[in-house]
């Protein structure tokens, strides 16, 4: 059989499956079985029976990645929705998914929590509610009560995922609707004592796409801070699809495109502005939950920026997990549109999935007035060094103007600001090599001068997709000492 993942075709003929498989998670997804339940998938409704009937023969209880307990729980939810959809298991799928159940059961993901304990009460709810008897029962209970626990924790008031990432959010806020729909659909299953509880949902719901909406570019993507790619999790625009049918349509309409509007979504740390021509995205969080930074970059007082519905100023993006140093470059400041001082990274992210010393903003002060948006902010994660110095970032942004000051106190060596740029933005240096022209694809031209230090244009790169790197290039400004520089971007 062949499968894609990660824009990487394999086939499988390893017993179990994957076993040679290229990384964990390219073998975790074919595990999922997403397959089930995606577009069209009714015209492979044969292929799906005969390859659930595969995976149960060459996939052995319980060891290796194919029983580990997240890819279990997305495939227990994934069978179950299937069935809800209108397939119909056989007596040997139905005993293989309690075994699975009973496995996961048995592992649940306390030393990860996040998004993967919240994933294994999913299926916890799932199996509980679609599976008879008592067992069953003793499942919906435990899910449940992992999920009254996971949701205010996990969940910020201003909507948003703790874990700061637009990918993670999208996929939490899945597994909430996809809640919603089998306790709806399932309804006489769901016991008194948690009737209240899954009634909250739907406002939960509603909060969880009012976050993803304001960390979306015109373009109907998501931003990228923290670990983040396009194709991971369902689209907002499906999510929102989705949603509409559940729960009804969002509370507030979109900004009109001749208006200035500012967001400040202050429990997880972003500032969102809509300006004419423009949408800003500003990063002031901290590195996610203390105990759970896995997800973060060393992004901290990094921007995005659209301009004429396109996006311009960028973040580099995630192409990979695991170990290497792709997955420190692309976690390390350098790849982001901050400020690097000395060469370090603002926060010390190291082994793929580990956060060392990190960077936590202060001085954050928001301020809006008629149609001028004013944000400044610094964060202490260099303080570390020998001269312990501070990053200080203040955003100007009114109707075609974009400023950006960068100012680092204390003692330095060197400090680079860097704007990456969209590869689909091209950039022209002036003769001065302090100025240029930035021009979008729908023909739009942009001027940007740098004041205050010297400018250059370095090559770098941009990971819109798990399993991509294109290059691109970013503008870079260095800081000659403690007096600010200024990116001004006009159009």
């Amino acid at each position: 059989m062949m499968f894609r993942f990660l824009n990487e075709t394999r086939r499988i003929v390893e017993k179990p499956w994957g076993a040679n498989a290229p990384s964990q998670l390219w073998r975790y997804n074919l595990h999922y079985f997403d397959d089930l339940n995606a577009f069209e998938a009714e015209a492979r409704h044969r292929w799906h029976v005969e390859a659930i009937a595969s995976w149960i023969r060459d996939n052995p209880p319980v060891s290796g990645d194919s029983w580990a307990p997240y890819p279990t729980s997305l495939r227990v939810v994934n069978w179950i929705k299937w069935v809800l959809g209108g397939a119909t298991l056989e007596a040997p799928v139905v005993h293989s998914l309690a075994m699975q159940v009973r496995a996961l059961t048995q592992r649940l993901e306390y030393h990860l929590l996040g998004n993967h304990l919240f994933a294994n009460a999913k299926a916890l709810v799932f199996a509980g509610l679609f599976l008879e008897g008592r067992e069953a029962q003793r499942w919906l209970e435990k899910g449940m009560t992992i999920l009254a626990h996971e949701i205010p924790e996990q969940i910020l008031a201003d909507g948003g995922q703790f874990e700061r990432s637009p990918m993670y959010h999208a996929l939490v806020l899945e597994d909430v609707l996809d809640l919603i729909n089998v306790a709806t659909a399932l309804s006489d299953g769901v016991p008194e004592k948690w009737r209240a509880f899954v009634g909250s949902w739907p406002a939960l719901a509603q909060r969880m796409r009012a976050w993803l909406a304001a960390m979306c570019h015109p373009d109907g993507e998501i931003s990228f801070f923290n670990d983040a790619a396009i194709g991971m999790a369902p689209s907002p625009v499906e999510l929102e699809r989705y949603a509409n049918e559940l729960v009804g349509a969002p509370g507030s309409a979109a900004a009109a495109a001749d208006s200035f509007r500012v967001l400040h979504l202050a429990h997880t740390g972003y500032v969102r502005a809509d300006a004419p021509d423009a949408v800003l995205l500003i990063d002031v969080a901290p590195v996610s939950p203390d105990y759970l930074p896995g997800h973060a970059h060393a992004d901290t007082l990094s921007f995005e920026l659209s301009l004429f519905g396109q996006r311009v100023i960028v973040n580099g993006g995630t192409s990979r997990y695991g170990l290497g140093p792709e997955r420190e470059d692309e976690r390390g400041t350098p790849a982001h549109s901050t400020v690097t001082v000395d060469g370090e990274d603002s926060s010390e992210v190291w082994a793929g999935f580990r956060v060392a010393r990190r960077a936590r903003p202060f001085d954050l002060a928001v301020s809006h007035e008629g149609r001028r948006l004013r944000v400044s902010c610094a964060h202490d994660g260099y303080r570390r060094l020998a001269g312990r110095p501070v990053h200080r970032r203040l955003w100007l942004l009114q109707p075609g103007v974009l400023r950006v000051e960068d100012r680092v106190e204390g003692r330095f060596k060197s400090a680079v600001a860097r704007f990456h740029l969209h590869p689909a933005v091209d950039c022209t240096l002036d003769e001065s090599g302090s100025s240029g022209r930035l021009r979008v694809p729908s023909g739009q031209t942009v001027r940007w001068r740098a004041s205050g230090g010297s400018a250059r244009v370095e090559p770098s790169f941009y990971c819109p997709v798990f399993g991509r790197r294109d290059p691109t290039r970013c503008l870079a400004v260095e800081l000659d000492g403690a007096s600010p520089v200024c990116m001004e971007l006009t159009w």
